[in-house]
């Protein structure tokens, strides 16, 4: 078992984390009004913090030194009133910001989780489940605090800094000049983490997604794994991707961390630079105690907020991959598409015709070469041949679910091209060898055939595919709720529960992939009767590996080498002792042995 898919990490198209940062914050336009109130609430906030250290510049220098007690007490309830004002217009502003970016974050996650499904099955063929699910969950979560932090810390931290730089230098040049004097070093450290960090962060979430999607697909696959006595092996696996992951984050945090040293480092510098300007250089006497007082507040208000916008900076580095990762997928084109001016195509009657079709899914190993058939309404078509001579191939190509490079294929004479996906596949009834069965009743599941189909209907259905029987002896007969995949039920069980879901939904194009091959004979030989009526007045393509299941077919293709190399009855082809009398006469021989 080789487990190297998941260790393998996903490439990402180079994009400029300013545009990635940009389009991520569009999604606050939507918010206008509230985030209007929301900076009316920071703009008072900011203010009255800014006004804090001159409020007790003026009780020191002006209250206590001349003993104005009644003038200290007005002033100070005065600044008490302002900072409850002020504490509950931060709260205001937290409830606001936390529903707003929940909002965001589910506009988003419906943005992608739609996408995703317009996406063609070569987008899935090339991707585990895990890592699709790691950027619907995980990656959308981690951008809440930037959405957040944006509004909330980096525009009145901004301010902030701004307001408190000019009412330092209006106050005492000398002193704000030396209060800021480590700058430089801030920024050069800044950069340097700036260029290090965001590929350190970009592989951190390639790692992340690579362990998720081992855990998603190893739980789902654990009977296997049980079965084959390959846990040894999954755990090994674990173990080095756990380990990647680990020293992925190790080595983004390292270089995350050091930036609040630096900034620790600078205010320190600027400090103690104050200080020695003020009473070394300017002298005692020339600046006052409460101006000292007040500085000494400004230099905490100027390096707090530079500390938040460098943890917000932080925040970017370290989510700016997993925007990167949300906007990689939603700007992935679907393959599969309408062009533009299609037409609903009319009720099918059922023809379909290829005329020299030839697909390869890579676009370099061809699986059909030159494919041509006409078939006539009503005609039940069986597909028989070796694995991957391109049996379910065919039948992908009639539902639009790969688009052909060469050749065309119509379906009551529209090029099925030139209709919309949605009137094409909504007249169609697939049913493959991996009946998935989603979690909820057993009612639930047979209505997804047809969404609006009625209780009648489901029981109906039910019974045409000898699924009503084993349903009623359930103790909560329709209502029973399963699992997901079907958990609890037999294998033969969760397939007559797809053929009641496929003939609930009266489908005028009928294709069944292997869809017996799970069904022992005895169960076989009970729902035949169902697929005789499931068959009955309506074009059918059946893809079947036990050659008795198709006797009754109108006619039978043999396909191998890309394309079609015998076709006919059962006997017609028995009678011919090519391709298909060496199946037939190989199972035969099978049968009897057994």
């Amino acid at each position: 078992m080789s487990f190297n898919s998941y260790k393998e990490d996903e490439q990402l198209a180079q994009r400029s984390k300013t545009q990635t940062l940009l389009r991520l914050l569009s999604y606050l336009l939507t918010y206008k009004k509230e985030i209007i109130f929301v900076l009316l609430i920071m703009a008072f906030c900011v203010m009255v913090s800014l006004v804090n250290p001159l409020l007790i510049e003026a009780a020191i220098d002006r209250y206590i030194a001349a003993g104005n007690m009644p003038g200290l007490l007005r002033l100070v309830l005065f600044a008490i009133v302002l900072n409850l004002l002020m504490i509950g217009g931060i709260k205001l502003r937290m409830y606001i910001m936390a529903k707003m970016c929940n909002s965001i974050l589910v506009t988003i996650r419906q943005e992608l989780y739609t996408h995703i499904q317009t996406l063609d099955l070569q987008f899935f063929d090339s991707r585990p489940t895990g890592k699709i699910l790691a950027r619907i969950i995980g990656d959308i979560n981690s951008l809440k605090e930037v959405l957040n932090n944006f509004v909330t810390t980096l525009l009145p931290d901004f301010a902030t800094v701004a307001a408190v730089v000019a009412i330092m230098f209006i106050k005492n040049p000398a002193l704000a000049g030396a209060s800021l004097c480590s700058l430089p070093f801030m920024f050069a450290c800044i950069w340097f983490i700036q260029v290090h960090s965001h590929k350190k962060w970009q592989d951190f979430r390639k790692k992340s997604s690579n362990l998720n999607a081992f855990i998603h697909e190893d739980i789902s696959g654990m009977r296997i794994i049980q079965s084959f006595h390959a846990e040894d092996e999954t755990s090994e696996t674990f173990d080095e991707l756990l380990l990647a992951h680990r020293q992925s984050f190790s080595q983004a945090v390292r270089l995350v961390d050091g930036m609040g040293s630096c900034i620790d480092l600078s205010w320190s510098v600027g400090t103690a630079a104050l200080y020695f300007v003020g009473i070394k250089i300017l002298g005692v006497g020339n600046v006052s105690v409460g101006t000292f007082i007040a500085f000494g507040s400004y230099i905490g208000m100027f390096w707090k907020p530079i500390m938040n916008l460098s943890n917000f900076y932080n925040q970017i580095i370290t989510n700016i991959a997993a925007a990167e990762r949300i906007f990689e997928i939603l700007d992935t084109e679907a393959a599969i598409t309408d062009r533009d001016k299609v037409i609903d195509i009319p009720p099918i009657k059922g023809n379909v015709c290829f005329e020299h079709v030839g697909f390869s899914y890579d676009d370099s190993t061809k699986v059909l070469n030159d494919v041509s058939f006409d078939i006539t309404p009503g005609e039940t078509i069986a597909l028989v041949g070796p694995t991957g001579a391109g049996k379910t191939t065919i039948v992908n190509l009639i539902s639009r679910f790969y688009d052909i490079q060469e050749g065309t294929i119509r379906i009551d004479g529209y090029d099925v091209k030139d209709v919309s996906i949605e009137s094409l596949r909504s007249q169609m009834g697939i049913m493959t060898q991996d009946n998935f069965l989603f979690t909820g009743t057993i009612r639930d599941n047979i209505r997804y055939g047809k969404l609006d189909a009625t209780d009648e209907e489901i029981i109906e259905a039910a019974k045409a595919v000898h699924a009503h029987d084993f349903i009623c002896k359930l103790e909560k007969g329709y209502d029973t709720v399963l699992s997901e995949r079907g958990g609890g039920l037999s294998v033969g069980q969760k397939q007559l529960l797809a053929f009641a879901r496929t003939m609930v939904s009266k489908p005028n194009i009928l294709i069944l992939d292997e869809a017996t091959s799970s069904i022992d004979t005895r169960t076989e030989l009970l729902v035949q009767e169902g697929i005789d009526a499931l068959l009955k007045g309506r074009t059918s393509f059946v893809i079947a590996h036990r050659l008795s299941t198709i006797q009754k077919a109108d006619r039978i293709f043999v396909i191998d080498q890309g394309g079609i190399v015998e076709e006919g009855t059962a006997a017609e082809l028995i009678a011919k002792k090519g391709a298909y009398y060496r199946l037939h006469t190989a199972q035969l021989m099978t049968a009897s042995a057994e």
